[in-house]
């Protein structure tokens, strides 16, 4: 990869569907040369994939908290099963298995804290979760999901 690819790859994250021909006007090579690059960066799989963004991907138009809670399940609950349980739940956007002292981080979504705290209740009741912790985004990650670190922190809760 080198200068001219980076900035096919900035074009094209900012706008998946520009024209191979627009992007070669804007970094000064054919729109061959553009195909062929990017075709390269799709066989090498630095680019591998396109997708369309809908209306209710965004925070604006689904509404509501968004959340990152993290849960460390009972010793004798089945990590499968709760995975099959917590992706089963309308709330969660994405729950991945993680090392540290907690058991999985859970992306999650909820219309308001009354929502949020049924869920958490279920977690623990239906999930076999012995402890939560749960933070509240402060500022929204945007619709292709990058996120900057200098957002700024956000409220963290322990539930035992």
């Amino acid at each position: 990869m080198d200068h001219l690819d980076d900035k096919i790859i900035g074009i094209l994250r900012a706008d998946g569907r520009a024209s191979f021909s627009a992007i070669g006007r804007e970094v000064g090579l054919s729109t061959n040369a553009v195909v062929a690059r990017v075709r390269r960066l799709e066989r090498s799989g630095v680019i591998i994939g396109y997708r369309a963004i809908l209306g209710t991907d965004t925070r604006e138009r689904a509404g509501g908290l968004e959340a990152f809670v993290d849960v460390r399940l009972h010793p004798d609950q089945d990590s499968e099963d709760f995975l099959a349980w917590a992706v089963s739940i309308d709330e969660v956007l994405d729950a991945v298995h993680v090392t540290g002292p907690y058991d999985y981080l859970m992306h999650v979504r909820a219309r308001d804290t009354a929502v949020l705290e049924r869920l958490l209740r279920r977690l623990k009741n239906e999930g076999g979760a012995a402890q939560t912790q749960t933070r509240l985004a402060l500022r929204p990650v945007d619709a292709v999901g990058a996120t900057s670190v200098s957002d700024g922190p956000a409220v963290s809760l322990v539930e035992r």
